[in-house]
């Protein structure tokens, strides 16, 4: 081979090589550019959801927002906001107060144990009930069984005072009421099915529409503030012309028949 040949074989090498480095680095360059823009798509990703995270946190709560929505009283309430509930015969000149949550435990045991004889007093027109419903549990335990409750027998006292009672007392009874930590009666299914036991709202569809939309949601609302502004501190509380009624150790409400009744006697002559 000459030496010219050579030559050109080898500055035919050079070029060969030039180009396959320029298309090397041209590969390089895109996926350096495809890189990047990943890492952008990426990080402005993360930053949409580190945003979206952030939007939906700062987010009001559904019960938050039932503060704004339109008040709509039950029917058998009286007040600014419907939060008067007083119920009974009209000849009866005393009316007893009671505070209950509905998650309360205690409330359960003094509704199970003494309900009978609350309601067995009330029949035979010796008082009116006044009902002022606490949901403070909601915020010692976190859940929202208490408003959602609350806000369930705002659609029974809706239906009749006496659906409520029944009601009331339903949702209270070993049956149906669950632990205190149990944020059962947020389910509204569980408070429909709870319902069913109860003649007048068993199937009605009134009733259950009134559940599943949350139409006396802003109600209960009102109604714990009321309870909140009344300075009573703990539940069950009953109350007789705006005196505490106790059983025999002088503090708790009266949590036995022979208790309640002695309170109750008490408090009738007064």
């Amino acid at each position: 081979m000459s030496k010219r040949n050579s030559q050109a074989a080898k500055n035919a090498a050079r070029e060969r090589l030039r180009v396959e480095r320029e298309r090397q680095a041209k590969r390089a360059k895109v996926k350096r550019q495809i890189v990047v823009a990943c890492s952008v798509v990426g990080v402005l990703a993360a930053a949409g959801g580190i945003g979206y995270a952030v939007v939906q946190a700062n987010k009001p709560s559904y019960w938050e927002e039932a503060k704004n929505a339109k008040l709509v009283k039950p029917a058998n309430t009286t007040g600014e906001n419907g939060t008067t509930v007083v119920i009974g015969k009209s000849t009866a000149k005393k009316t007893l107060a009671l505070y209950e949550d509905p998650r309360c435990p205690v409330c359960a045991q003094f509704e199970q144990t003494v309900g009978s004889t609350v309601k067995a007093d009330y029949d035979a027109g010796k008082y009116k009930i006044q009902f002022v419903g606490a949901t403070f549990l909601d915020r010692s335990l976190t859940g929202e069984g208490s408003k959602n409750a609350l806000s369930a027998l705002g659609a029974a006292l809706n239906v009749s005072p006496e659906a409520f009672l029944e009601y009331k007392t339903a949702l209270y009874s070993a049956k149906w009421h669950p632990e205190e930590s149990d944020d059962k009666f947020k389910d509204d299914s569980y408070l429909i099915k709870v319902a069913d036991t109860v003649p007048a709202l068993k199937g009605n569809t009134k009733f259950q529409t009134a559940v599943k939309d949350g139409t006396f949601d802003k109600w209960a609302l009102e109604m714990s503030a009321t309870f909140d502004a009344s300075g009573v501190s703990g539940t069950p509380t009953l109350k007789m012309d705006g005196k505490t009624l106790t059983g025999s150790g002088g503090k708790n409400a009266p949590m036995t028949v022979a208790d309640f009744n002695t309170a109750i006697a008490a408090a009738l002559k007064a």
